[in-house]
Formats: C-alpha cells, structure tokens, sequence
C-alpha cells in the first residue's frame, strides 16, 4: 500500500523552492525610507577661442561668438566664463558679457580646467552645462518585486527625484547645495500673506463675479 501525501510532499517543496529562488535574487534589502534612486549629475564643458586685443574683441568676433552660443542653445541654467591666463584686459570681458547679457546671463566667476593652453591674443570662452536625472529608475524589475519582506522596491523614490531633477534650476545645487543671498526684503517676502488676509472673505461679498446676476424661476 502506497501513501500518496508521501509522494504529494517533495514535488510541493520543489514547487515552493522554485518561486522563492528568483524572489531571493530581485535587489539589495531596502526597509528605510531613503531612496536609492538617487539623482546623478553631469556636467559638460564646451570651449570657444576669440581673437582679442587692447580695445577689446577683434573685429566680427562677437558675431561669430553670439553664432556659436545659438548653436548651444544658450539658456538658463547654463554658465559662462572665461578662461583667460594672459590676461585680455578688461575691454575683452566686457565684450564678452555683452553677448552673455543678449541671452540673460552674467559671467560666473571660475572657469572650469579645460586642458589645452591659450594661445596668445586669444580668450576662451567656457560654456558649462549640467544635467541631472535618475538612471537607476529603468530597471525593469520594478513592477515585478512582491514586497513579502517589507522591502522598497526598486523603483521606490524615482517619481520625487526624477521630478526634482527635471525642475531644478542649477543641477550642481543637488551636489553643493546653495546658501541663497544674504539680502531679504521682508516687504516682499510677506506680501503675499498680507494680500491674503486684507482680502475680503468670499463670505461677506468678496471674489463674487462682477457683471453677472443670477435670475430664478422657470425659462
């Protein structure tokens, strides 16, 4: 006489230990609330030389730079700054900010190593761009990790960084942070809840609709 839960028990383990072997391989253990989906940020150097001289830019040269910086796409959040170790003088600078300006920019201060020298009667202008984004967020297991652990799975944090990496103004603030301007205007800085509060509640006739009257009755 055979006993068939005998024979049932080994094939229901090997069926268990074949679904727990690829739930053991899925990620790190993460039971914090801290993402590891963390924004990385890039930067790139783009450099262009202009003849210079005593009076500033050589002639057609800030054209031929304003038609460089349209090629870039020159915009917010990009930095512009001069690598000058000979010294152009402060004519060639301010020729230089004048095209910056055309595009709503000022000169940042230190210009990023760019490696190859300068020649003579020459200014490089350092054109620095940086990108954040989320990489680690393509990981296609996302959907697929049953969270029996009490895991974050791998995607845990991506819509917060991700969003936070495409709506920050200067990515390098995600690095070095930014300790923001010693000046504050407390005028300004209050305006919007003094409006609010010298505003008439809607209650008492305030933010009704001008020019319209509501009629009753049947049509």
């Amino acid at each position: 006489m055979t006993h068939r839960p005998a024979i049932r028990r080994p094939i229901l383990l090997a069926a268990l230990a074949a679904v727990a072997l690829p739930l053991g391989g899925c990620g790190a253990v993460n039971r914090g609330v801290e993402s590891v989906n963390q924004p990385v940020v890039t930067r790139t150097d783009y450099a262009f030389d202009v003849q210079s001289g005593p009076g500033g830019l050589a002639p057609g040269e800030a054209q031929r730079l304003r038609g460089w910086l349209d090629a870039l796409r020159l915009g917010y959040g990009d930095s512009v700054t001069l690598d000058d170790p000979a010294g152009a003088g402060s004519a060639a600078r301010a020729d230089v900010a004048a095209v910056a300006a055309h595009y709503g920019l000022l000169l940042a201060a230190d210009a990023p190593v760019t490696g190859a020298p300068v020649a003579p009667g020459t200014l490089r202008v350092v054109v620095s761009r940086s990108r954040a984004a989320v990489p680690s967020c393509t990981d296609g297991r996302r959907n697929l990790e049953p969270a029996f652990d009490y895991n974050n799975t791998t995607d845990y944090g991506c819509a917060i960084n991700t969003n936070l990496a495409a709506m920050v103004a200067n990515p390098t603030d995600l690095v070095r942070g930014n300790a923001g301007g010693s000046d504050y205007d407390a005028q300004w800085g209050t305006r919007a809840i003094t409006t609010l509060r010298a505003a008439t509640p809607t209650g008492n006739g305030g933010g009704s609709l001008k020019g319209q009257a509501e009629s009753t009755g049947s049509k």
